[in-house]
């Protein structure tokens, strides 16, 4: 497909850059995916040259001239391309479009919008930068509330109410998860990759018992070494562990809906219902493509 042609119709790339990832998507006005590329071309690997491997996506995509683009993620952040200040929570997420920043780098073949994160300071201080990008998109699909999940490295759990931010709380669930896999006493054990369901279930039911998570980490090696759990369903009962953790903090009984891939919705929707609670799903590409027609229809004449 050439996209360098004049458009006949508006149209907007928009690039979801993360820290080791980065995803494109050209939409149209109605927010249909017209192309999209996926690389791995994150901000660890394009900083310093951030201008440069954004030419390189655009002669990738074969982009014209004509045609804006927006990235949001990790490329505004401090060790990005630019660092873009956070909004307050309070700013609705339908108002994000009138907030981007532009980046005219002289190396760039063209401007760059990048969209800002949220920042929640007060009594509990946390932030988030792509994932408001992704809420906008749930937001214009019809889903303004309740409790969203974004798992991940990071995973994120944001209460909307009516469109706006009311809560973000970050969970250090894929991190930690690939630390202890990695490196330490449970290292051994997770390596065992039995994948059993029971074992997740009894994870999440040692998360619900409220012990201090370094010590029910702990209790995973105890369990094995007295013969109470094979060592190959470790790594299931970790992730249960962590995954429930998640459930326990965020409580309460508001609309839950998780934005993430297949695999990742089904273990949270496990989740949920193992805890009494009912669980929706959105595909992210579609949520991030909605979102981008958000930021088109304010562009357009």
């Amino acid at each position: 497909m050439d996209t360098s042609a004049p458009p006949t119709a508006p149209r907007l790339l928009g690039i979801d850059w993360g820290t080791s990832n980065r995803r494109a998507y050209l939409v149209d006005a109605a927010g249909t995916c017209l192309a999209e590329r996926a690389d791995d071309q994150g901000m660890l690997a394009a900083r310093p040259d951030f201008a440069g491997s954004f030419a390189q996506l655009l002669a990738a995509l074969d982009v014209g001239p004509g045609i804006p683009v927006v990235a949001s993620g990790m490329v505004g952040s401090a060790q990005g391309w630019r660092e873009v200040p956070y909004l307050d929570v309070n700013v609705p997420l339908e108002a994000l479009p009138d907030h981007v920043s532009r980046i005219d780098d002289p190396r760039a073949p063209r401007p760059c919008l990048v969209v800002p994160g949220y920042a929640q300071r007060g009594g509990h201080v946390d932030v988030m930068r792509g994932e408001e990008t992704q809420l906008l998109g749930a937001v214009a699909l019809g889903r303004r509330d309740g409790w969203f999940v974004l798992p991940g490295t990071h995973s994120k759990w944001v209460l909307l109410a009516d469109g706006v931010v009311r809560r973000i709380a970050t969970f250090m669930t894929g991190e930690l998860f690939a630390t202890l896999a990695a490196h330490g006493t449970l290292a051994p054990l997770m390596a065992q990759d039995g994948g059993d369901d029971g074992a997740f279930a009894a994870g999440l039911d040692e998360a619900r018992r409220g012990a201090p998570l370094s010590n029910a980490l702990f209790g995973v090696r105890a369990r094995v070494v007295t013969g109470g759990m094979p060592a190959a369903h470790a790594r299931s009962f970790v992730s249960g562990l962590l995954v429930g953790a998640e459930f326990v903090a965020a409580g309460g009984d508001a609309p839950l809906t998780c934005i993430g891939s297949d695999a990742l919705r089904g273990r949270y929707a496990r989740a949920a219902a193992h805890f009494g609670m009912t669980l929706s799903g959105l595909d992210p590409d579609r949520v991030y493509c909605a979102a981008l027609a958000r930021f088109l229809d304010r562009m357009s004449p």
